[in-house]
């Protein structure tokens, strides 16, 4: 039985045994004090009676008319005479009925009052004996209503009483019921915490239970922050704050190789000419904080167009990699903007930021990219210091050649359905966790790749349509087939409150297939906009499906401030992954990243696993889960 139960429980009984006992306390002493006072009255009556009877001639007819006036105005029961040889001489009698008192009540209550006896004299001689008891309706009436009003006013105290009980009852309940959903978050590796409430006990208890939830958050960040230190000496420029080359070319592989949104964007580099010269000017220290500067305005930039990745290629050339962006012509202008104010900070000396950019897409090869974009900076270099040119990368034909033709095609593909791809996500056993199932559409008569026309979908609008398009047809599958499936939602969806809400709807329709999904957004979007992720969290997880995070490494130092969402996994980045076997500092980084994932309940997904080998170290490292190149794929498009 629950406490609640038990404490209702134990109010209903004490109630009863109040009431219980003062009804029968008050219904005994009103017995026995009426009762009294009848016998007093029948005492009183029948020696009053007798003296004026002894007092009188004792004629037959005039006892007979005193008996007879005293019995119709005394309301009695019965007033007997009898004279001294028990011989009746005069009888009075009365009905016994009580008829507005319940006959149940009279045989519980049952007045037993002895009735009033007195001697009748002739002179000195006994004339006989007179018997008087009174009637008792009076006596049951009185008795009756007050019992009525007894229980009427126990009935009201009931009544407030109850509404009071409920009431605290309520406010037990509220942190009490709290306390237990606290419980289960931290069984669940949710670290939440409660507000504290007045009861002094419940109180003591959420302090407690709030202390341990801020204890582990503590541990969570201090060893995040570690880790992220570790991640940063291995891959991050230790002046300027952004990844080194080695790093920053295992994202653009990554990104070239990928099967996504990521697959097609913008490649720029900017070089600060004549380095030597401007040390010899500003000297070490100040040239370092202008290279840490132009990083980070390249960070800016990065995050202002989406997922940019910037990295430091050499001494004097930094790059950053802007995904699911193609508009050279808007991220130009604002590189140029952000490069002439830092170039003003430092009117005082010649500081040349040459710039140039290329679109890259799908299958392009890094070094070619590079190369092409060197040439273009080296000729940028030699006409002005903030000159910029657009490299030409590998020709290709676009599919269509204006917005309105773009929008229509789109449009017209996503009427017509989507395929699913498939790639596997196992675990250490080689057992399936899910499918992965980026989004194709068919454009001129082929399923193209998202890195195709993901690009096109973000600039015309369509992210929350195409991604409702997919959960749509994720759901159908797994209702076909009962296998587990993942997406992914583009930051735009998220962001759109209409979509989360049509989301919602749609696995309200489809509760046992909603089990089955698992739904990731990258990480870079979780940590910008985390208000529109917990907002997310909170729609879906009634619906038991599986949240997580995908590309996640630069920001996993902040995985203590998700401790509180329910996720359910997380997928490390493909540039923390490649390359392992030849990398002690790196399995060290991921063996940390899986354990204070498994910390918190969260499940660790390697990405972008290349063999069967390297799937084996990962997994030896901690790693619950792998999917990648080296992972059997399953994506067979139909015709």
């Amino acid at each position: 039985m629950s406490l609640i139960k038990q404490l209702w429980l134990t109010v209903i009984i004490l109630l009863l045994l109040a009431f219980g006992g003062s009804l029968f306390i008050g219904v005994t002493t009103s017995r026995g004090y009426i009762e009294q006072e009848v016998e007093i009255k029948n005492r009183d009556n029948a020696n009053a009676l007798a003296l004026t009877m002894s007092q009188m001639e004792k004629d037959p007819v005039t006892i007979g008319l005193l008996l007879a006036a005293q019995f119709d105005t005394g309301h009695y029961r019965r007033i007997e005479l009898r004279d001294p040889e028990g011989e009746i001489i005069d009888l009075r009698e009365g009905p016994e009925e009580v008829a507005d008192v319940p006959g149940w009540f009279i045989d519980l209550v049952s007045f037993e009052v002895p009735a009033g006896r007195a001697v009748i004299q002739d002179r000195w001689n006994q004339y006989g004996t007179l018997t008087l008891e009174s009637q008792h309706s009076f006596a049951y009436r009185s008795l009756w209503r007050s019992t009525l009003e007894l229980m009427g006013w126990f009935a009201l105290a009931g009544v407030i009483s109850l509404a009071l009980a409920a009431w605290i009852v309520r406010t037990i309940r509220r942190p009490l019921r709290q306390v237990v959903e606290q419980a289960r978050d931290i069984g669940d590796r949710r670290f939440t915490t409660s507000p504290e409430p007045r009861t002094r006990e419940l109180k003591e208890v959420v302090q407690a239970m709030n202390q341990l939830s801020g204890s582990v958050a503590e541990m969570l960040g201090r060893e995040s922050e570690r880790l992220d230190l570790l991640r940063k000496r291995l891959q991050h420029d230790p002046v300027s704050g952004v990844l080194n080359r080695e790093a920053f070319m295992h994202q653009l592989r990554i990104m070239l190789e990928s099967n996504n949104r990521r697959a097609t964007g913008t490649l720029l580099m900017v070089r600060v000419a004549q380095l030597g010269e401007v040390s010899e000017h500003l000297g070490h220290a100040e040239t370092d904080k202008l290279l840490h500067a132009l990083a980070q305005s390249l960070e800016q930039l990065g995050d202002i167009r989406g997922e940019g990745i910037a990295g430091r290629l050499s001494g004097t050339d930094f790059a950053l990699l802007v995904p699911a962006n193609t508009d050279t012509n808007a991220i130009g202008q604002e590189l140029t903007q952000r490069l002439a104010a830092l170039k003003q900070e430092h009117h005082g000396i010649r500081l040349g930021l040459p710039s140039a950019l290329i679109a890259y897409a799908q299958g392009d090869r890094p070094r070619a990219l590079l190369a092409s974009l060197d040439g273009a900076l080296s000729t940028a270099e030699h006409r002005g210091d903030l000159a910029q040119l657009v490299a030409e990368g590998q020709q290709r034909l676009p599919l269509y050649q204006s917005h309105t033709e773009w929008r229509q095609a789109l449009t017209q593909a996503l009427e017509d359905g989507i395929y699913l791809g498939r790639f596997p996500v196992l675990d250490a056993e080689g057992k399936l966790l899910h499918l992965e199932c980026p989004s194709r559409l068919r454009l001129k008569g082929e399923w193209r790749p998202a890195g195709i026309f993901m690009p096109w979908i973000s600039r015309l609008g369509l992210d929350a349509r195409l991604d409702l398009a997919v959960a749509r047809e994720t759901l159908r599958e797994i209702n076909r087939h009962g296998k587990p499936l993942g997406i992914n939602l583009s930051p735009a969806s998220v962001h759109d409150g209409r979509f989360v809400m049509d989301l919602s709807g749609l696995l309200q329709g489809n509760r046992e297939a909603a089990r089955q999904l698992w739904i990731e957004v990258p990480e870079a979007m979780v940590i910008h906009d985390l208000e529109s992720f917990r907002s997310l969290c909170r729609q879906l997880q009634p619906f038991g499906c599986k949240l997580g995070l995908e590309h996640v490494g630069r920001e996993f130092r902040r995985i203590s401030d998700l401790k509180d969402l329910g996720l359910a996994y997380l997928k490390i980045d493909a540039s923390l992954v490649k390359g392992i076997a030849e990398s002690p500092e790196r399995q060290t980084l991921l063996r940390g990243m899986a354990t204070l994932c498994h910390s918190i309940g969260i499940l660790a997904i390697a990405e972008g696993v290349d063999s069967l080998q390297e799937s084996g170290l990962v997994h030896e490292l901690g790693i619950d889960g792998v999917t990648g190149p080296g992972i059997r794929q399953l994506d067979r498009p139909g015709s």
